[in-house]
């Protein structure tokens, strides 16, 4: 890489440096100061990922351009701004600098915003095998393993065992992702997979959730956790509360206590935790996140902050910290962008204050859940509409509004789900290609 370099142009300016274009850093961007500020954004994407529609994306209702924008478009008219695709690998906090495989760069001020990975809590084997759903490569790697799967499926003779396994799903977590996947999968099977495969009964299909807690949704109201089981259950889902998985080989889930499902598909939306970059001070960090005070700079740092899921601000009314959802993140790249200049001025500004905007969840067509400032919890239909139009409103830009909207409104009137294509083959093994006999084999393990 001796032949590249970041090609930013030097700058009497103060530098903020910010590391994530995910919700935090963008908002960030959007509120600084170019006329004051330079401005240089880090991102081993060069889109902005919508993650709460990842879901729409992994079930084949939703194309992956219709959650993702580019951030050179987002930002074409911000002035004295830098974009580039590139991974942070370190930080050198003394010297005041970043590190990328295609040079090193001067900072005045690091924002970080780079979000969370998921979290597997140690287990390799879990890892090797289950689908995460963090990113739009992960959504394409479920929609295509699914896909794949229905398609060997149809082509398994007198195996029962083998093709129950094929029609098989766990989804590990009953928070909003896991939820809204079992739901959309669960729709799936009803509307859409029996005119596909009419050769197949996928009667013998079966969803599972696993919940480690005792109810779904645990961030959310019990009304709102008793709604989901509730609805989830009757669209044929089999929930299991207070259950925590011990291994997954590829074919077998065994949970602690011994029992065992045997899947070839295992989606993992069972926790995250934070990207903590090289080179940062083990003692700013607590659980993989690091600890901020009131204006989001991290404790014991001169000149770096963090926001949205990877910052930890403790307060008496959130002692752990913000929940690892959208607003926080929002609300804090606004705060920072806006109170950046101020801070540099040494001038007081006040603490950031993060406003509840309540949370939302759906299971499926005319069925979500809802809690709302003022300690109000719907379900149902209102929900869902709730639902529908904080999503559309919170797209990064009018084209991903109206792909959203169109993909809606055929999905609503068709009962159906037009992005079920296998575009790359995906497998485990050696990230290679593999056709439906080597599949095939694979699965009978």
């Amino acid at each position: 890489m001796d032949k590249f370099s970041l090609n930013i142009p030097d700058t009497n300016k103060p530098r903020v440096v910010i590391i994530g274009g995910g919700f935090g850093g963008i908002n960030a961007v959007k509120n600084l100061d170019s006329d004051f500020f330079q401005i240089v954004l880090f991102d081993k994407h060069n889109y902005h990922t919508f993650q709460p529609l990842l879901y729409q994306v992994a079930s084949g209702s939703l194309q992956p351009d219709a959650i993702a924008g580019q951030l050179r478009k987002v930002f074409k008219n911000k002035k004295d701004f830098y974009f580039r695709m590139l991974e942070v690998k370190s930080v050198d906090t003394e010297a005041n600098i970043i590190s990328t495989v295609s040079g090193d760069l001067r900072y005045d001020y690091l924002i970080i915003a780079n979000g969370t990975k998921s979290n597997f809590f140690g287990n390799e084997q879990v890892q090797k095998f289950s689908l995460p759903l963090k990113t739009v490569p992960d959504a394409l790697d479920i929609r295509t393993s699914l896909m794949q799967l229905f398609e060997s499926a149809n082509l398994v003779n007198h195996d029962e065992s083998l093709l129950q396994k094929m029609l098989t799903v766990v989804i590990v977590g009953g928070g909003p992702t896991g939820v809204e996947t079992a739901g959309a999968v669960a729709e799936l099977r009803k509307y859409v997979l029996p005119k596909d495969y009419p050769q197949i009964d996928f009667s013998k299909m079966q969803i599972y959730v696993l919940e480690g807690m005792e109810k779904l949704l645990p961030t959310m109201s019990p009304k709102a956790g008793a709604s989901a089981y509730y609805n989830l259950s009757k669209m044929g889902v089999i929930i299991k509360l207070k259950s925590m998985v011990e291994n997954y080989n590829g074919n077998t889930v065994t949970l602690k206590g011994g029992e065992e499902i045997g899947a070839l598909t295992v989606i993992w939306s069972a926790g995250v935790t934070g990207i903590l970059l090289e080179g940062l001070k083990k003692e700013w960090s607590e659980k993989g996140r690091l600890l901020v005070n009131e204006n989001c700079k991290i404790i014991g740092s001169k000149n770096i902050f963090a926001i949205g899921d990877m910052a930890l601000m403790k307060s008496e009314k959130y002692p752990k910290g913000h929940p690892g959802v959208a607003q926080p993140a929002i609300q804090m790249g606004k705060y920072i962008g806006k109170n950046l200049k101020a801070l540099h001025e040494n001038k007081s500004v006040k603490p950031f204050s993060y406003f509840d905007k309540g949370n939302l969840a759906t299971i499926g067509r005319g069925k979500a859940v809802a809690d709302l400032p003022g300690n109000i919890h719907t379900t149902g239909r209102i929900a869902w509409w709730i639902w529908l139009f904080v999503h559309i409103s919170f797209l990064i830009s009018f084209r991903n509004k109206i792909l959203v909207f169109a993909n809606w409104l055929w999905n609503y009137f068709t009962f159906d789900k037009g992005n079920r294509f296998i575009m790359r083959p995906f497998a485990f093994k050696n990230d290679k290609s593999i056709s439906a006999d080597e599949l095939l084999q694979d699965a009978g393990l």
